[in-house]
Order: C-alpha cells, then structure tokens, then sequence
C-alpha cells in the first residue's frame, strides 16, 4: 500500500530503499531493543547453525523475487492462491514430512514429523485445519478467475500474458523458496534458546513460563540478512542495467515523501515477522504457527480487495464463491486455534 504512493521511481529503487528497512534497519532495532549480548550470542552459535540460517534467508529471498514473474504469468488470482497454497503446505509439513524419510530426523531442525502429528489429537486436527485452509484457497483462486471472466470476458484471466505452465513452474519454485523463512526459524533456535537463557536468568521482562517473547528477534536478524543479499544484488543489478540510480536525487519527484513511504513500507512489512515471533514463542514453529500466519495474510488481501470495490459487479455465484473461500479460511483459523488450545492438550 505506502509503495503505491511513491511517485517518479523505477521498481528496483523504491523496492530496495524500501528493503533496506525491510530486512537491515528494523530488524537491527528489534535485536538492539530486545536482545541481550546479540554480538556475542552469534558468535558463540555453531558456525553450521548461523551458515544455515543464512542461507535459507538466501533462498527465501530468492522465492520472493521471482513472486513477481509468478503473478505476470498467471494473473493476481490465481497467482497468489496458488503461491500462497504451496508457501502454506511446504512451510507447515516440508519438514514435518522429511523428518520421516530415511535418517533426515538427524540432521533436520528438531520438531515434530508427520508421522508424530498423526499420532496425536492436536496434530490430526491441525492436519484437518491445514485440509480446510486449501480448499478455501482453491475456492479464493476460481472465485478471482470467475471476478476477471464476469468483469473483463477474458478466458484466463485479466493478464495479457497469461502463460500456464510457464506460471505454474515459476509459481512453484517461488511458493516452496517463500516458505524457507519458516525452515530458517527453526534452524536457527540455537541462538534463540541462547537469549532466553539470558533472559530468563536475568528476569527480563517478558519472561513467562520458561520462554522469552522476544527470543525469536536474533534469528530474523540472520535470515533477513541472507534475504536482504539476494534482493541488493538483483536490484543494484537492475538499477546499473536500467541506470535509475539518479531516481535517488531526482529533484523533480517527491523526494521525502518517496523515502517516507518507502520506509513505511519496510517497516510495517518487518512487523509482521516481530509479532510473528512473539506467537511463536507461545505456540511454537509447527505447522499451526505458519498455516495462522499465511491464512491472515490471505484474509487481509481479500479484505482490502472488498475495501477498495475490486468484487463489485460481479456475478452473485462469484460472489457466493469468494465467501464461501474466505469461510473456509476462518474456519481453518479456528481449527487451529482449538488444535492449540487446552481443550485438547
């Protein structure tokens, strides 16, 4: 949304001045704010652990890059669900799933595998809730085509350059690369288990029940930087290519308010992940953590879609669909909170 309002700036600019709050500045605040001896806890973590953590930051940097050729290829509708579909399924059962193959238990992040979720009520009833959450993103996706046919009488969408398999293969690269963020949680909790120590010793505030709501700061740090690599090289790449460095010190666009609005975009895209952190504390990183992270994200798109008039005269079926989508995915929600809940555990 704050990007909407940058005037006269090339893509590469604003998307990387916006990133430098994204993934340097805001993060770098939170762990100052928030961690005890951050220095000194990265360089006592096993070198594999903070190597790893990187680079699944690389490669979740990566996904959200080419996020963009995905949408080209297949449209905004049918793009989002089904990048956020396979985003939700790799981030919530990747490692669950591998975690049963073969000895990868051994060298994958600790945590439950699918075979443990199985066995246990709240496991089943989070695998029920992740079933719910793809049909209501399925239903999402054909109640936007059903939006562009109603509206525009294009047979795939409003994009001219609709081109399926091409979309499908980039769109599927770009879902499992998204998901990574959620890997590199977990392969970083090393350095965070080192700051609840601290903290818990110490008595900091926020210490409730053996965990620190603040402890998962540090490892963004980590992952955001391997994220902020791959996005600074390709926009500086593109920004030599295209030469619109002088976008920066263009007098005649709105300077400040460019800068503003860029980092306003920065920033509130980095809370989503420091709040992200503080449920996670409290539920941990399984597969209920990531699916209520994605199915918010999905519920708030929709909403602003309502919010800015983007369903209005459409048919009352496709009307009908998108709710019966977005139902779909408050239920999912409340699936998962009664996974976690007392009730059953």
């Amino acid at each position: 949304m704050p990007y909407n309002l940058v005037k006269k700036w090339h893509w590469e600019v604003y998307w990387i001045i916006g990133g430098l709050f994204s993934w340097l500045i805001m993060p770098f605040i939170a762990v100052l704010l928030t961690t005890p001896e951050w220095q000194g806890i990265i360089s006592a973590a096993d070198s594999s652990v903070v190597r790893t953590t990187y680079i699944l930051g690389v490669l979740w940097g990566i996904g959200g890059l080419t996020y963009g050729l995905g949408i080209r290829y297949l449209g905004m509708s049918l793009g989002n669900s089904v990048l956020l579909g396979i985003t939700s399924l790799v981030g919530s059962l990747g490692l669950p799933i591998l975690r049963d193959v073969g000895n990868l238990a051994e060298v994958l992040p600790a945590g439950d595998s699918f075979t443990d979720m199985l066995s246990t009520q709240s496991g089943r009833v989070v695998l029920f809730g992740i079933f719910v959450l793809m049909i209501g993103i399925v239903l999402c996706g054909k109640a936007g085509l059903m939006k562009d046919k109603d509206l525009l009488g294009h047979k795939e969408g409003v994009n001219t350059e609709f081109k399926l398999t091409k979309g499908l293969i980039i769109a599927g690269i770009s879902g499992v690369l998204s998901a990574f963020f959620s890997f590199g949680i977990d392969a970083g909790k090393q350095m965070g288990e080192a700051v609840r120590e601290i903290a818990v010793t110490n008595q900091f505030p926020f210490v409730s029940d053996g965990t620190y709501l603040f402890e998962n700061n540090i490892i963004f740090l980590v992952i955001l930087w391997g994220g902020l690599t791959t996005n600074l090289i390709w926009s500086v790449a593109l920004i030599l290519k295209n030469k619109t460095g002088g976008d920066l010190v263009d007098s005649t666009s709105p300077l400040l308010k460019n800068y503003l609005f860029c980092a306003l975009a920065g920033t509130t895209w980095f809370l989503q992940f420091f709040f992200y952190g503080m449920g996670e504390t409290k539920i941990g990183n399984g597969a209920s953590s990531w699916i209520l992270h994605m199915s918010t994200i999905i519920l708030t798109a929709n909403f602003w879609g309502f919010y800015r008039k983007e369903w209005a005269g459409v048919s009352s079926k496709t009307r009908s669909t998108i709710f019966l989508g977005i139902g779909l995915i408050l239920l999912s929600i409340i699936i998962m909170g009664i996974a976690k809940s007392n009730f059953l555990n």
